[in-house]
């Protein structure tokens, strides 16, 4: 697992913004699509409430609106799930990222805080 905090810490570096634990006893929101392959990967970072780390991970172009889109999954489990979004769990609250491939972008997202 260290492995994996080394690439948090890097991304956050690359990108300029702080590292944020993400522990592995909270849970991120994630989509079943994530499991299929579909591309792009998309995360983004809300602050944490409760037992949450604040994470909401999908795959493919849109974001459904679905109630039951989203699933509650403890971030130790993430690595059977969805390793590629390990590397960017530790982005901040207000973060957003998007992989395909080696296609990858990061950036900043403030409406993020307004939940």
């Amino acid at each position: 697992m260290n492995n994996v905090i080394q690439e948090q810490h890097a991304v956050c570096k690359k990108y300029g913004a702080p590292w944020v634990e993400a522990p592995h006893h909270r849970t991120v929101g994630i989509a079943r699509n994530v499991r299929t392959g579909l591309m792009p990967l998309n995360g983004l970072r809300h602050p944490p409430q409760g037992d949450t780390s604040g994470w909401y991970i999908w795959a493919g172009e849109e974001l459904s609106t679905a109630p039951d889109f989203f699933e509650p999954l403890h971030i130790a489990h993430l690595a059977e799930w969805c390793p590629a979004a390990l590397k960017f769990l530790g982005l901040p609250p207000r973060w957003r990222f998007l992989t395909a491939g080696d296609y990858e972008d990061v950036w900043e997202d403030l409406k993020l805080l307004d939940v």
